[in-house]
């Protein structure tokens, strides 16, 4: 498939804005749209096929949430993260979801336990098809984020999660990294079930580590080529 085809939007004045900003927000954590990139406004209109003004619209958007920056006498560029960068936010992560895991053995309903185990069997059967599992992987997140009942730590969180996500896409395309990554997640989930708040935690915190040694050696390999 085309990158012309995957960006395109269909015709719908409803769902304009949210289908362009969705399409750009994708292809950009897909690394379709490449890391200091710089984003024309006159070829993403011919990519799309809405308005100029449906582009800029989530262009600034996408600027809000830290994925594209402006740059001063070159527009718009799809943001590059640091190995520095990089590394901070990897430490943030993990103190914020080692608490979320200590969190959700304190809080989570009985209900709210057998969904994390649910969203951890749908990124399983994401990962053993080979597809793409950052969705599901979301989808665990929100039920661990929830359980918690922090709504302070929800909206750390979020403010966090474009930038991680451009990093979960790098460290996920690493070979092997896919296995791990669904094993760790399995020693989350066990530690919820055995109602160990500080294995939860130490399982969210080494997850998180083991994500960001693996983004880091991939920023390495990558401003190195």
């Amino acid at each position: 498939m085309t990158q012309t085809n995957v960006l395109r939007v269909e015709r719908n004045p409803a769902l304009i804005r949210s289908q362009v900003l969705e399409n750009l927000r994708q292809a950009i954590l897909d690394r379709r749209l490449a890391p200091g990139q710089r984003l024309i406004e006159r070829e993403l209109v011919e990519l799309t096929g809405v308005s100029r003004t449906s582009v800029r619209e989530a262009l600034r958007e996408l600027a809000a949430e830290g994925l594209v920056t402006a740059i001063p006498n070159k527009g718009m560029v799809v943001t590059s993260v640091s190995p520095e960068e990089a590394r901070q936010l990897y430490q943030v992560r993990s103190a914020l979801e080692a608490l979320a895991g200590r969190l959700f053995v304190a809080h989570a309903t009985a209900a709210q336990r057998r969904a994390l185990v649910r969203a951890l069997e749908r990124v399983e059967r994401q990962a053993a098809k080979g597809g793409p599992i950052l969705a599901a992987k979301d989808d665990f997140y929100d039920v661990l984020f929830e359980g918690g009942g922090n709504e302070a730590l929800r909206a750390v969180v979020g403010g966090l999660h474009a930038r991680v996500s451009m990093l979960r896409s790098l460290s996920t395309s690493v070979p092997g990294r896919l296995e791990h990554s669904v094993k760790e997640l399995r020693a989350i989930v066990d530690a919820v079930q055995a109602s160990d708040a500080e294995a939860a935690a130490a399982a969210c915190a080494r997850h998180v580590e083991e994500a960001g040694r693996v983004a880091l050696l991939a920023l390495a390999e990558q401003n190195a080529g």
